[in-house]
């Protein structure tokens, strides 16, 4: 007789097996956290820090980690808010997640315009995309409320807007058919670069990250967490570890090609760099692809080096990933202020870099830290209820004694 209970074919619409698990890699939070600080020294100019970052050793940089990460963790908590509440329930859930990152956004690009405008800086201004908003405040603010004005190194936030808010149909088609929704997603992704669509925006009519290309990176990371499984294996082999190598170090040679001296290097550096960023360039996609590979054969489930106090820091913030994100841009805009002058200064740079970082830990520490003391409380308030309720159901019913009283009405 077969045994009908163990089958590795998933049935259409089945709760995939990582829903129905309650805890969480740490990976994903710690690759977020470093992400948000690789953004962070990224977006402070002429810093010595960001020759950490991905961005100077390739064609990817952190943003694509970001996005990546952001449609697994989306998979995750909303794979099992529906298996929980329902889809009533993960809809709920999704929207109240869109909603308090577009007002997230709305608050740092007033808090953007306030830093710039205290500051007084007109090249502030130019360099954070902010100056339209001082000449035509209402426009810019209405735009801005339409995710279509965005000052510089906002312009994440609008695209997980949209991803959150349209989580809810993306989910119910991967439960469904899987390879076909990831197909639909490549295929928008190819007519991108084909076509060059684009979605409207204010003033200039560019979308620094293309939601119809970036999409392509939140569905990947949430296609990944409902049938990984079934690619595992060929994602851990030898032969995709020896291509990913050879294709992040032909990225290191031509990133460098100016540093190595060779002529046709630096012709060919001179190609193919700047790639195309707002459009998601396919070189970039392969490139954080095959380092993704190459992370998960370094770092496996269970890896020790987690740990680590710096980790531990990095998971801190990726836990945190909303206010941490802003909190950054804010350090960012901060550290071009006038008093901070680090064209030439590579103390200066090495001290805002580190104080950065150090602010968003204790940042994302102090958040973790309220978040653990609200938590008893509402504990406490959950058992007082249900022992409330207990005391009820077990208590013997109370007589009751009917007195008669005047009728108000007539009869």
């Amino acid at each position: 007789m077969h045994d009908r209970i163990h089958t590795s074919k998933r049935l259409i619409g089945e709760t995939p097996l990582v829903f129905r698990s309650t805890g969480r890699d740490p990976r994903i939070d710690v690759c977020r956290g470093i992400a948000l600080w690789w953004i962070f020294l990224d977006h402070v100019p002429n810093n010595v820090g960001s020759w950490l970052t991905l961005r100077n050793y390739g064609f990817c940089d952190a943003a694509e980690i970001f996005m990546f990460i952001s449609g697994v963790t989306c998979a995750l908590a909303y794979g099992r808010t529906r298996q929980r509440d329902g889809w009533q329930g993960m809809i709920g859930r999704s929207l109240r997640r869109g909603w308090d990152i577009y007002a997230a956004f709305l608050l740092l690009t007033l808090a953007c315009a306030v830093l710039v405008y205290v500051a007084g800086s007109g090249d502030l201004a130019d360099d954070s995309n902010t100056r339209i908003l001082f000449e035509h405040p209402g426009a810019a603010f209405a735009h801005a409320a339409m995710l279509q004005y965005r000052p510089v190194n906002t312009d994440v936030l609008p695209v997980f807007v949209i991803c959150h808010v349209l989580f809810a149909p993306l989910l119910w088609l991967l439960l469904r058919t899987p390879n076909a929704t990831l197909g639909l997603s490549l295929s928008l992704y190819a007519l991108v670069q084909v076509f060059g669509w684009r979605v409207p925006a204010w003033p200039n009519g560019v979308w620094f990250f293309n939601p119809l290309a970036w999409q392509l990176l939140v569905v990947l990371g949430a296609w990944y967490v409902i049938e990984g499984d079934k690619i595992r294996t060929w994602v851990m082999s030898r032969s995709a570890l020896v291509v990913s190598v050879l294709y992040l170090v032909v990225g290191l040679i031509v990133a460098r090609g100016h540093d190595i001296g060779s002529p046709a290097l630096q012709t060919l550096t001179d190609h193919l760099l700047p790639l195309d960023k707002s459009n998601l360039s396919p070189l970039r996609l392969l490139h954080f692809l095959a380092l993704a590979i190459v992370a998960l054969w370094l770092v496996p489930a269970g890896w020790r080096g987690l740990s680590t106090p710096v980790l531990r820091g990095a998971r801190c913030c990726g836990e945190n990933s909303l206010p941490i994100y802003c909190l950054g841009v804010l350090l960012a805009l901060v550290s071009q202020l006038d008093v901070f002058d680090i064209s030439n200064r590579v103390s200066m740079q090495i001290a805002l870099s580190l104080g950065g970082v150090l602010v968003m830990v204790v940042a994302a520490a102090l958040l973790n830290a309220l978040g653990a003391k609200r938590k008893p409380a509402a504990g406490a308030v959950d058992r007082e209820l249900k022992g409330e309720d207990r005391a009820r159901r077990t208590a013997p019913a109370p007589r009751l004694t009917i007195v008669p009283t005047p009728s108000t009405y007539c009869p």
